[in-house]
């Protein structure tokens, strides 16, 4: 394991390996070895990378971002709420931070997914989770960069920065997780009231119909409506067809595909 002399707001160190089973198992480790809040670790490869409801993450070697946060808070209560969306947020704006020709073209899927215009139609460049342990949490995100081919499965639901930024600079990873990482530690502060404002802005499918599944990954149950906006501690608000009021939902996926 190599420590990376990177700048991190958190005060803690960045890690970086070229292959774990995955980053959040690494960062496990690290919180097991007393490592502190806002610990790093970031990888070249991971051979069991997933995301949201156990999907695997698909990556090739060095060409993209892969990295987990450890946050330590002191008790459960104290964890801060909606830390997967306002990691998307974070991201979305470290992307324009970093190209700034992105601007206005990337956005936030509810509740864990980053897109970008790719051509005519958005593609998730970024997937993020988030899992509690006790009073820590364990946030990893895979950023998609250099990669310009992808299994077929994914060929009309992923995309990377590449495609539509041909010109990434060869240290583009470590670029990004600075940017990253400084706009999350402005995002998580508690004193921080203007997230949900920004996620607003930018948030995937807002004022369109969607049809969206609450509950469990398998449920057969479907809402469809308008994407209204975000709650205040990070649901999904829906107004179903045919009703006036916004209905909140804390868990769920959009069916976009």
């Amino acid at each position: 394991m190599k420590l990376l002399e990177l700048n991190n707001p958190f005060g803690a160190p960045l890690y970086h390996e070229e292959t774990v089973s995955s980053t959040f198992d690494a960062a496990r480790l690290l919180a097991e070895n007393n490592e502190n809040h806002g610990t790093v670790i970031c990888a070249d490869f991971q051979h069991s990378g997933r995301g949201r409801l156990s999907r695997p993450w698909v990556t090739e070697r060095g060409k993209n971002l892969l990295f987990t946060i450890l946050l330590r808070y002191g008790d459960f209560s104290s964890i801060p709420e909606a830390l997967t969306l306002k990691t998307g947020l974070a991201i979305s704006l470290a992307l324009e931070d970093m190209l700034p020709a992105l601007t206005g073209s990337v956005k936030v899927k509810w509740p864990n997914d980053v897109m970008i215009k790719i051509e005519t139609i958005f593609l998730k460049v970024a997937g993020i989770l988030a899992e509690a342990d006790g009073a820590n949490v364990y946030i990893g995100a895979g950023i998609n960069l250099n990669q310009k081919e992808f299994p077929e499965e994914y060929r009309f639901k992923a995309g990377s920065i590449i495609q539509v930024y041909p010109d990434l600079p060869e240290n583009a990873r470590f670029v990004l997780l600075e940017k990253i990482l400084a706009r999350l530690y402005e995002e998580t502060k508690t004193e921080n009231k203007t997230w949900r404002e920004q996620l607003s802005q930018r948030l995937y499918k807002k004022g369109e119909t969607v049809v969206f599944a609450p509950g469990a990954a398998d449920s057969e149950s479907l809402v469809e409506g308008i994407l209204s906006g975000i709650g205040e501690n990070g649901e999904l608000l829906i107004i179903p067809r045919g009703e006036d009021t916004e209905f909140a939902f804390v868990s769920g996926e959009l069916r976009v595909y």
